[in-house]
């Protein structure tokens, strides 16, 4: 019985690095890309990209936008706000507030 299990699990085991091998390599790839940090030759295309988005507010030219085009900029803002909120939390170790050594007072006063 329990060779016919350790034979059962390995050939799961072979199944899922066969179906997870491609996704996996499709996924370091993209990530290669776009989580590495921007090089010197993109700093001027990046403040071009907020020179534009000033305009843009200042001229009302957001008002042009196609509902998929704000929607997609609504999520790609909602995603900066979320690695933002993760960041704090990862950075203080918890998820809620600070841990002060000696900034708290827990004493009732009266």
């Amino acid at each position: 019985k329990m060779a016919k299990v350790v034979t059962s699990l390995a050939s799961k085991a072979q199944q899922l690095v066969v179906f997870t091998r491609p996704k996996l390599a499709t996924a370091w790839k993209y990530s290669k890309v776009e989580l590495r940090p921007p090089t010197m030759k993109e700093f001027p295309e990046i403040q071009n990209g907020f020179q534009n988005l000033i305009v843009s507010a200042k001229t009302g030219g957001y008002k042009k936008l196609t509902v998929r085009e704000a929607s997609l900029n609504a999520l790609v803002g909602l995603e900066i706000m979320f690695w933002f909120f993760a960041g704090e939390c990862i950075g203080k170790g918890s998820l809620i507030g600070y841990n002060i050594p000696g900034a708290t007072n827990w004493d009732v006063h009266f």
